[in-house]
């Protein structure tokens, strides 16, 4: 009878973690976002807001890699104009100083707990991480003006919303840390 006692309190302990996570989640912009990408790892967060502040930069770095690696394979296409290529080129660009912030914000975030400089380190995770966004933004703008593409527009656009939208998210998460 152990096993079904051992499962129930598995199964209490998983919606407790999820649970934490949802309420977490509903003090960003962008909950559903939020909660989609966090709400896998429920089990690892459990109820601890370093390891949720920790995955959530994990899953945008994660995220940042992919919409490099999707932004070079735009610049791949055969058919690009210039403005077009000179668009892909800066994207990379910003997209690759966004992933040096994320690093260096994660290697803050995981050596927070053991500094005699919280404060400090906290203020520069927020100024990187608001960095990331910025860099995210400046891709887009891009366009203003241009001639793209729908293809190049596109995923541009979807790769760069949806980064935003978990950077933003992990601002709002940093919040809840006790820094």
């Amino acid at each position: 009878m152990q096993t079904v006692s051992a499962a129930t309190t598995n199964k209490a302990s998983a919606k407790t973690y999820k649970k934490f996570i949802k309420s977490a989640c509903n003090s960003t912009t962008y909950p559903k976002v939020c909660y989609k990408a966090l709400s896998p790892s429920a089990s690892a967060i459990k109820t601890d807001t370093n390891k949720l502040c920790n995955i959530a930069l994990s899953f945008t770095l994660n995220a940042t890699y992919n919409a490099s690696s999707s932004i070079d394979s735009l610049s791949k296409m055969k058919g690009l104009s210039p403005s077009e290529k000179e668009i892909i080129h800066d994207c990379a660009e910003t997209t690759g100083e966004a992933i040096d912030e994320l690093e260096k914000s994660l290697k803050t975030l995981a050596n927070l707990q053991g500094s005699g400089h919280k404060a400090d380190e906290m203020n520069d995770l927020k100024t990187w991480v608001s960095a990331v966004l910025t860099d995210e933004y400046t891709c887009t703008d891009e366009f203003d003006g241009q001639k793209v593409s729908k293809a190049v527009k596109s995923t541009i656009n979807k790769s760069v919303l949806y980064l935003a939208q978990l950077t933003s998210n992990c601002l709002a998460l940093f919040n809840l840390l006790d820094y």
